[in-house]
């Protein structure tokens, strides 16, 4: 493979945790394992993953809470759970967990390559082209790798927070009310008694504008937003 691939295991039982060791070293991808949940947070922590393949009854942590740590960590790594827990619910508890896929146990080893080499084709890895561009003034966003950057400098954010410039940069240089914000970044109808979105915009602007002479976000009195970049 052209760039290493660094692949997580958390699985308890060490007889599928070694057949899966085994199976995608075969496959060229480095792997390593923890057979706990606590463990698989702490190795995830400290090295660099580009996919995560866990099972949901794990000791310590199980699989849905590890989901939700990792993703507070990291909102595009892949994540594959694989559990003998096949039942609907489960698969929407792990889906809203914010897994990628759901394999089920006993599974042929082939699917799961399959579903790994997919699931890699969706993150930008660092042999993958550029993807889409956002661009204002000097301020641009890559749709695919998430990467947002001012003059060079790489700006982060959270979840929400990108969901939000992503909108204005679609939108640049016309003015947004509140409740189009509402409607297209937050999916609900705009609340007159809440201010979420002036704090999320307070927020975007003070990672964007703050340490920049160019003031792009600006705020239209009794109107709403607007990302203007001249």
């Amino acid at each position: 493979m052209p760039e290493e691939i660094n692949i997580l295991i958390v699985e308890d039982e060490k007889k599928i945790a070694d057949t899966l060791n085994y199976g995608l070293t075969e496959n060229d991808y480095q792997v390593q394992v923890a057979y706990d949940g606590i463990l698989g947070l702490h190795m995830f922590n400290n090295h660099n993953f580009q996919l995560v393949i866990a099972d949901i009854n794990l000791p310590g942590m199980n699989g849905y809470e590890l989901c939700k740590a990792i993703r507070l960590q990291n909102e595009m790594v892949p994540i594959i759970m694989l559990t003998a827990m096949s039942s609907l619910p489960d698969k929407v508890e792990g889906y809203n967990a914010g897994t990628d896929d759901y394999l089920t146990k006993p599974f042929e080893f082939k699917e799961l390559l399959l579903k790994i080499r997919v699931l890699l084709k969706r993150v930008q890895l660092p042999h993958m082209p550029v993807g889409t561009l956002l661009k204002a003034a000097d301020l641009e966003m890559n749709l695919d790798s998430k990467e947002v950057k001012r003059q060079g400098k790489t700006i982060n954010l959270t979840a929400k927070e990108f969901q939000l410039l992503e909108y204005l940069l679609k939108n640049k240089n016309r003015v947004l009310s509140r409740a189009d914000i509402a409607v297209n970044v937050w999916e609900v109808d705009f609340d007159t008694n809440t201010n979420v979105i002036d704090v999320y915009i307070n927020y975007v602007r003070k990672k964007v504008d703050k340490d920049f002479t160019q003031k792009l976000i600006q705020t239209h009195v009794g109107m709403g937003y607007i990302l203007k970049e001249n």
